[in-house]
């Protein structure tokens, strides 16, 4: 844990006890506050009271006596309208923070030789596994890395802050809207498509806060930009005003000057000549070109932070990936099984469909404003759709007259119809596809519940089987 000690003493609103509500309140209260600690949710609250937090209803209690309101990243600060807790801080003039604020004041409450590296890892698709990959090359080349904040351990609950430590953060637009003093040594900023556009007022919101990644850095800081999309591109061009040295890396060209992956094959071109590193294709984890985008920027942030060429290379082929994200999670009769249900819109489902051939894609669940819609162009990569959820409807109309489909309502369904129908096509190394282009909460808690029963499914087939059992993978 990192105690939080810049309340001690005095009164603290904490709203939304979630995973990183729950750390938020025991920071503090480590630190010496006096935490008043709510959620609007009965259940949570008592998960809460389970977890050791003394409750305390703020909506009853005088606002003008508190200090701060930290709020979780999932209450809406600004769109599509304050919640009623903001507003009721407002009122009296108190601020309002979240937990990577809290974080951000802790390391820089200390002396400037006694604080940790921090790299933030940002951006619509790839942060989860950018963040991750960063993490496993320091420790392969023996840093001590510490990763978490939207992945895996809350920012307040990791390892006390330590002068030679390097905290890798995976940053949402949500945390980063609460984060006025966050400084990133290494700032990476993957890519930037619509998504929570409801939370931010439309796609300048979500952007600015994207950008707030940014905010802080100063010359000897590293700013590492993503430029397969346009929104990068403009990015890394506005950036260049700023005193953090800019690095490009891209999965689709071959840049003079930055970090590139050319039809498969790392180039470092940092000094203006390109030099090969070695060929992505061998790291079994990191399939498909936005993998190799993610690669190239775990190579730069790394390379940031003083690692070698060969050092980052090994730590790129032996990462073992990440839950949920092109995860090969059985084979059957001549059928893989991959889940890929992180992919949560349409362009995190694209990523999979560009990375692999022919495939039996189930898709659906809680459908984002585009749909999949943009997915058209590899319809024809689809040999049948299984749709479920709330979107089943409207993919089953986007889909018709392009791509066979059958509307399965449940996962279980889709799993065994899908397999079904791929172990009859007599196809050699027929692939079942999980890369839903929904969130999840229809019918589940997560994409990594909806992932778990994916898994537990692609195994009862192999005891159901007459063909033989479920090979791991």
């Amino acid at each position: 844990m990192i105690p939080v000690t810049e309340y001690a003493g005095r009164d603290v609103a904490v709203f939304g006890l979630g995973r990183t509500g729950l750390s938020a309140a025991k920071a503090l209260a480590a630190g010496g506050a006096r935490v008043h600690a709510w959620d609007d949710d009965e259940a949570t609250r008592e998960r809460a009271a389970q977890a050791g937090v003394t409750l305390s209803d703020i909506n009853k209690r005088d606002w003008q006596t508190f200090a701060a309101l930290v709020l979780s990243p999932g209450v809406p600060y600004r769109y599509p309208q304050p919640h009623r807790v903001v507003r009721m801080a407002e009122a009296v003039g108190v601020p309002v923070v979240g937990d990577m604020e809290l974080f951000a004041r802790a390391v820089l409450a200390l002396p400037e030789r006694g604080r940790p590296k921090v790299v933030g890892v940002t951006g619509t698709n790839g942060k989860s596994t950018t963040t991750a990959l960063i993490g496993h090359i320091l420790r392969h080349a023996g840093i001590d890395a510490r990763v978490g904040g939207n992945i895996g351990t809350g920012v307040l609950d990791m390892a006390p802050l330590h002068a030679n430590a390097v905290y890798v953060l995976e940053l949402s637009s949500y945390q980063l809207d609460l984060a006025k003093s966050l400084h990133c040594n290494v700032s990476v900023f993957l890519n930037l498509s619509p998504d929570h556009l409801d939370r931010h007022g439309g796609m300048e919101g979500y952007r600015a806060a994207k950008k707030r990644i940014f905010n802080g850095q100063q010359a000897g800081d590293t700013a590492i930009v993503g430029v397969d999309d346009v929104n990068g591109q403009a990015l890394a061009i506005g950036l260049k005003r700023t005193p953090a040295r800019v690095c490009q890396v891209s999965s689709e060209f071959a840049l003079g000057k930055g970090v590139s992956a050319v039809d498969g094959r790392l180039f470092d071109s940092l000094t203006g000549k390109a030099v090969l590193v070695g060929d992505l294709r061998e790291a079994r984890a990191l399939q498909g070109a936005h993998n190799h985008q993610n690669a190239a920027a775990a190579y730069a942030a790394c390379r940031a932070l003083g690692v070698d060429s060969a050092t980052i290379l090994k730590g790129l082929k032996s990462f073992p990936g990440l839950p949920h994200r092109l995860e090969i999670v059985g084979q059957q009769g001549g059928v893989t099984f991959i889940n890929d249900s992180k992919a949560t819109n349409a362009q995190a489902a694209e990523q999979a469909l560009k990375a692999l051939g022919r495939v039996y894609w189930i898709a659906g669940g809680v459908a984002k404003a585009e749909g999949i819609g943009p997915l058209e162009p590899y319809f024809p990569k689809v040999a049948r759709a299984y749709l479920i959820g709330e979107a089943e409807e409207a993919f089953s109309r986007t889909l018709k007259g392009k791509a066979p489909t059958r509307r399965c309502g449940t996962l279980e369904q889709a799993v065994h119809q899908a397999f079904e129908d791929a172990r009859a096509s007599g196809e050699k190394d027929a692939v079942v596809l999980l890369s839903p282009a929904c969130a999840s909460f229809d019918q589940f808690t997560s994409f990594e519940a909806r992932g778990d029963k994916f898994r537990d499914i692609v195994k009862g087939l192999g005891a159901a089987s007459p063909h033989g059992a479920m090979e791991s993978a």
